[in-house]
């Protein structure tokens, strides 16, 4: 009794090891093929076929999984030319083919697992380093209810030329959305540096423009002459002022609580973030009433850019004014499928959105630090 218990156990634990590694798909080919020579009887002219199932395991399963499934192609294979009386040199050549099919799909699968292995870690760094250079963002920032949505043209990489920051200073909230010319390592390399020089300038320089200038120095000392970064830098340094210099970028979307749109142009163009020196335009200070209720929506070439397959272009401010409601990340959570579903699914530009909503009654957050006040144009009910 004893012993046929631990031959029961024995079995199991085989059917165990066996099983988790044993793909279905292919299983199901080699009994089809066995089934087909079964009801044809045509000898071994159906046994070559057998190679598909190991074959199609190394696309599914580790060495593992494809050696099992070489067995058991090998052993009933076997038994099939048996049964048919096929002759033994024709078996041979069968069975050393499915054999060296079997041994390649194993090497493949192998080689596919070690790729998907690199490929996991390569993808986990990545996460990390997005961690770190977009870190995330709170639904609440000072008296804002924020959210934000970026996607990289390549998925796999998680991170692209565009940036984003948003963060409560000594002088109030601060924010930047901007966008690195090119794509790749060079591009993140450079978000990562303005948004380095970005969060210390936000703290240490009273007034926005300075802010920008840090920037500037930093990138007219590091970037290539062909480089530069398009950018937009907010900041919120007292009740109901919202500060704006544009660099170059795309106008911002100004939804007033009554529920207008309106683009925020800069009345005095500035070039890009590492060309100053090539011009003599400087960045201005606008300056927004900003009251409850208003949102501001900033967001990357990607987003507007973003064709269909017609070649038309995502129309942000109708998606804007269809999804629009008091729930910052139900909006932008609206708008983003939508542009997803506008391009077919997948982006070939990185595309960044960050929409802030000024809530009725929300708790001002406090400027610890005197601030000198700043010349710049009012928005609202400017004429020029």
């Amino acid at each position: 009794m004893s012993q046929a218990r631990n031959h029961d156990l024995y079995r199991h634990r085989v059917a165990g090891a066996v099983l988790p590694v044993l793909p279905v798909l292919p299983v199901l080919i080699v009994f089809l093929i066995v089934l087909v020579d079964l009801l044809g009887g045509a000898g071994t002219i159906w046994l070559p076929l057998l190679a598909a199932g190991p074959a199609l395991a190394a696309a599914t399963n580790g060495p593992r999984g494809v050696l099992w499934v070489g067995l058991l192609a090998a052993g009933l294979g076997a038994a099939l030319g048996i049964g048919d009386d096929a002759p033994g040199p024709e078996l041979l050549a069968v069975l050393a083919a499915l054999t060296a099919v079997t041994l390649a799909s194993a090497l493949a699968a192998g080689l596919r697992s070690r790729r998907e292995r690199v490929l996991a870690a390569v993808r986990s760094v990545a996460e990390a380093a997005q961690q770190a250079l977009l870190k995330p963002v709170p639904a609440t920032v000072g008296p804002f209810e924020v959210a934000v949505r970026y996607s990289a043209a390549a998925a796999e990489a998680r991170i692209g030329g565009d940036l984003y920051a948003l963060l409560p200073t000594p002088y109030g909230v601060r924010l930047i959305v901007g966008d690195v010319r090119g794509k790749g390592l060079p591009a993140v390399g450079t978000a990562a540096l303005v948004l380095g020089v970005f969060r210390e300038a936000a703290y240490d320089e009273p007034d926005l423009l300075a802010v920008v200038d840090r920037i500037e120095r930093s990138l007219a000392r590091n970037l290539g002459a062909d480089d530069f970064v398009t950018a937009v830098v907010a900041g919120y340094p007292r009740p109901g002022q919202l500060e704006m210099v544009n660099c170059g970028h795309a106008p911002p979307l100004l939804m007033r609580a009554a529920g207008s749109i309106t683009a925020v142009e800069t009345p005095h163009p500035a070039p890009p973030l590492g060309l100053r020196a090539l011009t003599d335009q400087t960045p201005s200070l606008q300056v927004l009433p900003f009251a409850d209720g208003d949102q501001l929506l900033l967001y990357t070439d990607g987003v507007i850019e973003a064709r269909d397959r017609d070649r038309e272009f995502y129309p942000l401010v109708d998606g804007l004014a269809r999804h629009l409601c008091d729930e910052p990340a139900r909006t932008l959570g609206a708008i983003h499928e939508e542009l997803l579903a506008h391009v077919g699914g997948r982006l070939h530009d990185d595309a960044a959105l960050l929409l802030i909503r000024k809530p009725a009654g929300a708790a001002v957050e406090a400027t610890s630090v005197p601030r000198p006040a700043s010349p710049g144009l009012l928005l609202g009910d400017q004429t020029g």
